[in-house]
């Protein structure tokens, strides 16, 4: 019988933004976008047309979804001039990269049918937090906010699961060389900003060197497999460090700057202002020990 279990440790690094169920008239557009995160979207009732850059355009049908990768240019409109079209979307990412990556590869920018598992459950999921955010009142309380990320969190689960049904590997974007060197990667950018031992100032082609491969052949295979670019990825890891060293250190701004490679507590400021839209003063008193789900830019609305 074993006298000691230890626990996993666990940063989710959820973030969930730009969330909304919408009704539109007829002939409404949306103009061409991409973010750096995933976007979920599920058509209630009419159609929408969804045209991703370089590909056939999509038609979504009542009860159908898509989940579009990060760094997908696309345009959404109605398909119809003159009838209305309700649609629920949500914004989103999260930590873990191999996961990440796996959707990226399997499900996202493909339709998905209302009778289809996938479709089901983001409906299922979306309904559910159209039932939480509909008192506006209360859509800022600790309760309704943890309702609603372990909403998402269910979700992710289990697509996740699913995931592990689909035949999909000989539908992936990049070959088994490709994902163990875009893990690498990702391992050797966390090892760097997560480990006191290692110099925090790094560049990405200190990473290529570490690993023994170009810096262009990196660079490629990395946005290939994660959907994101490496700087991209080096600032949200950069980023999550700081906000928990605000969070739960008692270290001082510049020695949170250091921590992170800044090469000054001005440079760190402007930069963590950037990230968040708030000084790293300013963050510290608002949060404290709390953490909450709000959108990325503080404003709350994307299509």
């Amino acid at each position: 019988m074993q006298n000691f279990i230890s626990f996993p440790t666990i940063e989710s690094g959820l973030y969930m933004f730009g969330g909304h169920r919408h009704t539109v008239n007829g002939n409404w557009s949306f103009f061409e976008q991409s973010h750096q995160v995933f976007e979920l979207m599920v058509i209630v009732d009419g159609h929408q047309i969804t045209e991703i850059r370089n590909r056939t355009p999509i038609d979504l049908g009542p009860g159908e979804a898509i989940i579009i990768a990060p760094g997908t240019y696309h345009i959404n409109y109605n398909a119809s001039k003159t009838n209305k079209m309700t649609y629920m979307c949500l914004h989103f990412d999260f930590e873990d990269a191999q996961i990440r990556s796996q959707i990226i590869g399997m499900i996202t920018n493909r339709v998905f049918s209302a009778d289809s598992a996938l479709a089901k459950l983001s409906m299922e999921m979306l309904n559910e937090v159209v039932g939480f955010s509909e008192d506006r009142s209360q859509q800022n309380e600790f309760d309704t906010q943890v309702k609603i990320e372990i909403a998402l969190l269910t979700y992710l689960q289990k697509i996740n699961k699913l995931m592990g049904e689909f035949d999909g590997k000989q539908n992936m974007p990049y070959t088994d060389k490709e994902a163990k060197i875009g893990r690498d990667i990702a391992m050797t950018i966390e090892n760097h900003i997560n480990n006191d031992d290692q110099d925090p100032a790094f560049s990405f082609n200190d990473i290529c060197k570490e690993l023994a491969i170009g810096c262009g052949y990196g660079h490629r295979v990395f946005k290939k497999v994660y959907g994101i670019t490496p700087l991209h990825f080096i600032d949200r890891e950069k980023y999550r460090k700081a906000q928990r060293l605000l969070e739960y250190s008692g270290n001082s701004i510049e020695e949170i700057a250091y921590q992170i490679g800044a090469a000054n507590i001005s440079i760190f400021s402007k930069q963590f202002k950037k990230w968040s839209g708030s000084s790293p003063s300013l963050y510290r008193k608002q949060v404290g020990q709390q953490r909450h789900v709000i959108s990325k830019n503080q404003t709350g609305y994307f299509e």
